[in-house]
């Protein structure tokens, strides 16, 4: 019988002293529940610590990622209060183990709604809308792992970055956007690059959310999942994204 609390000490630790460890899957591969349960484990040492959880992230949104990973749904994380970078800001490298950056749109609920809600529903529960970055940072050696060594880790979340809030009803269906690294455009892209409109991801993100007991509440932040492929950071990077309507927003890193 395997000890999902060690492992939930293990995975913490990782994060929290910016250092690899062996994907769990190398011993034996965790059950999706295993790896939510890990997750749950870690993220509460975090709170024991005084962390405060203010939101989930979505993963998995697109379906091909889905079928690589031999799933049929989304997957999702926690975000906490030490993850947001305000923008403009910057991240130290010493925080992280190999972080990456993925542009994405951010919700912010205004009122409880939980189970199973159609988009109208979800959206008007938002009170604003805006550009982010995701920062993540597999705690694994090589960034490689499955299913549940990644649910385990928290889905990778490691930090985030929420542009100006715009109103609730401002179209994200289809908005291009650039994301740059020192001036040079390394991924280009669009909103429907997340399940064909990120309001889908704001769906799960109610559903799944309720059937944990964990609901989102008023002030919660939702980010939608990436709209391009992750790009590699380095120290003295400047990371900036400029999305159709939205505008841009950026850090960079320091040592």
């Amino acid at each position: 019988m395997i000890d999902l609390a060690r492992m939930a000490e293990i995975v913490d630790d990782a994060a929290l002293s910016a250092t690899t460890i062996p994907q769990f899957s190398d011993e034996r591969a965790l059950t999706v529940a295993e790896g939510y349960e890990i997750q749950k484990l870690s993220m509460h040492r975090r709170y024991a610590r005084g962390d405060k959880r203010i939101g989930i992230k979505m993963g998995f949104t697109s379906r091909a990622k889905q079928l690589q990973m031999g799933l049929d749904d989304l997957i999702w994380g926690r975000l906490t209060e030490t993850m947001r970078v305000p923008e403009g800001g910057t991240i130290s490298m010493a925080q992280y183990v190999h972080p990456r950056v993925e542009p994405e749109i951010a919700y912010l609920i205004k009122h409880r709604l939980e189970g199973s809600v159609s988009a109208l529903e979800a959206l008007n529960a938002v009170a604003g809308v805006a550009c982010a970055l995701e920062v993540i940072d597999s705690r694994y050696a090589d960034f490689k792992f499955d299913v549940g060594d990644v649910l385990a880790d928290n889905t990778s979340a490691a930090g985030f970055v929420i542009g100006n809030w715009h109103a609730p009803d401002t179209d994200m269906v289809n908005l291009g956007l650039v994301l740059s690294i020192n001036g040079r455009p390394r991924q280009i892209g669009s909103t429907a690059a997340i399940m064909g409109n990120p309001a889908r991801a704001l769906v799960a993100a109610i559903r799944m959310a309720a059937e944990v007991g964990e609901p989102l509440e008023p002030g919660d932040i939702v980010l939608a999942g990436a709209a391009t492929a992750a790009v590699e950071l380095a120290v003295g990077d400047h990371v900036e994204a400029q999305f159709e309507t939205l505008g841009s927003i950026g850090f960079a890193i320091i040592e």
